[in-house]
């Protein structure tokens, strides 16, 4: 018998046990999922923590706010790449039906590059606040490296998925991961760029990072949704 029936998303087993219980060495994906839900959830809380605010003279609030505008680039920059990774997560698990351990630690290497983005977000907004080019640079690089492990964990985990089609729900095809390895490629390569980009001009690398984020919004369904959305609907 497939083990898929015995680890559906979201199910239980047949002896009533909760997500987790081994099925053939198969799991049920549930639970993983919450549980990659709750470290999102809590780095992109924490990326706010570094918006703060101090006037440095009476009258001077509107100039300080404004003088703080890389701050909220770089929030905006990390709090969509967060969403995105969360929605693109979602998108990847409707179409995992069971777990086992080897995705289990490539979905927690993807949760890493996940937690740790705050620092770097901090990094980067102070050095274009109070550090001179060399700063700028330096932080957009350390950055730009943060957020490439973050596409490199993707590709480990479509790579897998790709490989074992026993974890995929019956209507996926591993077809689907080879085009989001694809994907994960592009985002590896824009992000390298960003980092040459960056040695040159900071300002036009941080512009580069907060855009790729939308790249992966509007392709969280993959390339076929992508072109399922430019396609026009049938006439009636």
């Amino acid at each position: 018998m497939d083990p898929r029936e015995h680890a559906g998303a979201g199910g239980t087993g047949d002896d009533g046990d909760a997500g987790g219980v081994e099925r053939g060495r198969l799991y049920e994906s549930a639970r993983v999922e919450a549980f990659s839900d709750n470290v999102m959830a809590v780095a992109i809380t924490l990326l706010v923590l570094d918006l703060s605010f101090r006037s440095s003279s009476p009258g001077r609030v509107l100039a300080d706010l404004l003088r703080q505008w890389p701050a909220y680039l770089a929030y905006l920059a990390s709090f969509g790449l967060v969403g995105v990774i969360w929605v693109n997560h979602h998108q990847m698990f409707t179409r995992i039906a069971a777990v086992n351990s080897g995705l289990l630690w490539r979905n927690l290497a993807l949760l890493l590059t996940v937690s740790v983005l705050p620092f770097p977000t901090a990094v980067l907004s102070n050095a274009f606040q109070h550090g001179n080019r060399f700063d700028e640079m330096t932080a957009s690089v350390f950055y730009a490296l943060a957020v490439t492990l973050n596409s490199a964990a993707w590709l480990a985990l479509y790579h897998y998925l790709f490989m074992n089609e026993r974890l995929l729900t019956r209507r996926v095809r591993p077809a689907f991961f080879a085009g989001e390895r694809r994907r994960a490629l592009l985002g590896i390569a824009s992000y390298l760029l960003a980092i040459v980009i960056a040695l040159w001009e900071p300002v036009v690398s941080l512009v580069i990072l907060c855009a790729l984020p939308a790249f992966y919004g509007v392709t969280s369904e993959g390339w076929r949704g992508l072109r399922r959305r430019r396609r026009p609907p049938p006439s009636s």
